[in-house]
Order: C-alpha cells, then structure tokens, then sequence
C-alpha cells in the first residue's frame, strides 16, 4: 500500500517511524557507524538501519516508546533470531560483507530523552548497554 493510500493514523506512523530512524542513524554517524542502508527487506525480517562500524556488520532494529525501558524491552527474542538470520545471510550473499561478524543492536527512542544504544543484542538477554 503507498503511503498516500494510508489512512492519517497510518501515515503518521509511518512518517514518525522514518523521522526516528533517521535520528537514529544520524546518532550512530556521530558515533562512528557507516550507514549502508535504511528498511532493507529480507526473507526473514526488514531491517530498520544496516551499519559498519570496525569488523561488524551492525542489523539495527529502532523502537520507539513513551518510556525506554519499553522501548528497550520491544524486540523479542523471536524478532531477535530473525534479524541475525537476515543479517547472517547477507554477510554470505554480499561479498563485500563476507569478512564482517553480524551483531544486533538496538536504538531505544523516547520523546524528550537521549537515545539509549543497546549493542550486542542477544537472545539470551545479554546486552550492553551504550550511553
């Protein structure tokens, strides 16, 4: 459906959902990530943010919420597995990205806050946590 076809709640969601992932990568610029692209479809997930920073090819999934620590407790473990297979096929599809160790991470967004970076996002539940 285009965005022109969404009802006004719809295309809302949908233009605040690009504003913040576009704060987002504006963010992990500042911190040093090579954005290599936005809402990349694959089989198994869409992609919000895909990064570089350093040997890792970084999948970033952006949430937002009224609170970070909902923000923060959005993706489940099942979106989680998902991403890393996404990521973990395109390191093999894409020569370039061959040599690069996929990683989940996380931007928590709330109004009025400082984004929060959870990188290394694991099914497990370990995280760690970026100011």
């Amino acid at each position: 459906m285009a965005v022109s076809e969404r009802s006004g709640r719809g295309r809302k969601a949908w233009r605040t959902g690009h504003r913040n992932e576009w704060l987002a990568a504006l963010y992990l610029m500042l911190k040093g990530y090579q954005i290599l692209g936005f809402r990349l479809i694959t089989p198994m997930a869409e992609i919000d943010i895909l990064a570089r920073k350093g040997g890792y090819l970084v999948v970033v999934e952006v949430k937002s919420r009224t609170r970070l620590d909902q923000a923060e407790l959005s993706l489940l473990p099942d979106q989680q597995d998902r991403l890393l297979q996404a990521a973990t096929r395109l390191c093999r599809s894409r020569p370039a990205l061959g040599r690069l160790t996929p990683r989940l991470d996380l931007i928590a967004l709330s109004p009025g806050r400082f984004p929060r970076h959870v990188r290394n996002l694991m099914s497990s539940g370990r995280t760690r946590f970026d100011p």
